[in-house]
């Protein structure tokens, strides 16, 4: 059994990457053609050992499913503590992009590429306090 960190996402000194996955984001329904599994294997294979990720039940931005959220390092939030909040990862293209921005240092150490830009969007009150509070648990 996995023993679960009582610390959040923004304690950890590593980057972290969140992948929704409750509501619409994983959902065959509302995204039939994407395999949600496949998705979230690739992210966590490719984006490094030293890179967590985990997977959170709803951050409550349905509307933009599937959201990915990328926080950075300990190190890269001296710079810049912003996490990138990225919408409508829906497609292999732009899934592989977000894996080798991550990959290359993430938020504040790398530019990230056009499709986050595109992607990108600004979290509610409601979003950043599921991220905050509750909505993410990260293994030791």
């Amino acid at each position: 059994m996995q023993r679960q960190s009582t610390s959040g996402p923004f304690d950890r000194a590593e980057t972290v990457v969140v992948v929704c996955r409750g509501g619409d984001c994983g959902s065959r329904r509302k995204h039939p053609t994407l395999d949600h599994a496949d998705q979230l294997r690739r992210i966590r294979e490719g984006v490094g050992d030293d890179v967590t990720v985990t997977v959170s039940k709803c951050l409550d931005a349905c509307e933009r499913s599937n959201v990915v959220v990328v926080i950075p390092s300990a190190r890269a939030r001296i710079i810049d503590p912003s996490p990138v909040w990225i919408g409508e990862l829906n497609d292999a293209d732009s899934t592989d992009d977000v894996i080798e921005w991550v990959a290359d240092g993430g938020p504040a150490v790398v530019a990230p590429p056009p499709i986050v830009d595109i992607l990108r969007f600004s979290p509610t009150r409601m979003n950043r306090h599921e991220l905050e509070d509750g909505a993410v648990t990260l293994p030791r």
